[in-house]
């Protein structure tokens, strides 16, 4: 069996954070700004707390069968209500999205590469 890729997506909103936890995060800002976006195993966190409330954590996850992006799914939800509660960030509708990479269409060089015989290059 081949191991497939897990994108998932996992958002929520800040809720009830202090004037002090606000500038912590307005500190921080520059390295969680979404043009710096991308998928990681350990979860990447991208936010404009200046503009609105929302955040959004992206994660890299594997595994073996179909099945087994449900459990990369729980893995990623967990890791960023972890994220969240260490450093005491009150949050609120959390919901998450997972894409198996295997399953998604190919792009149009994708296509192309593909029909030339040289998709491995």
């Amino acid at each position: 069996m081949s191991s497939r890729t897990f994108r998932i997506t996992v958002r929520g909103s800040f809720d009830g954070l202090t004037a002090a936890q606000r500038a912590e995060l307005l500190a921080a800002a520059p390295e969680h700004d979404v043009l710096r976006a991308s998928f990681t195993s350990e979860g990447h966190l991208t936010y404009d707390i200046a503009a609105r409330p929302f955040f959004t954590f992206r994660f890299l996850d594997s595994g073996e069968a179909e099945e087994d992006v449900l459990d990369a799914t729980a893995r990623a939800e967990l890791a960023a209500e972890s994220w969240l509660a260490d450093r005491g960030y009150g949050f609120k509708q959390l919901r998450s999205q997972a894409e198996d990479l295997s399953l998604a269409p190919l792009g149009k060089r994708q296509r192309q590469a593909a029909a030339r015989g040289d998709a491995g290059r």
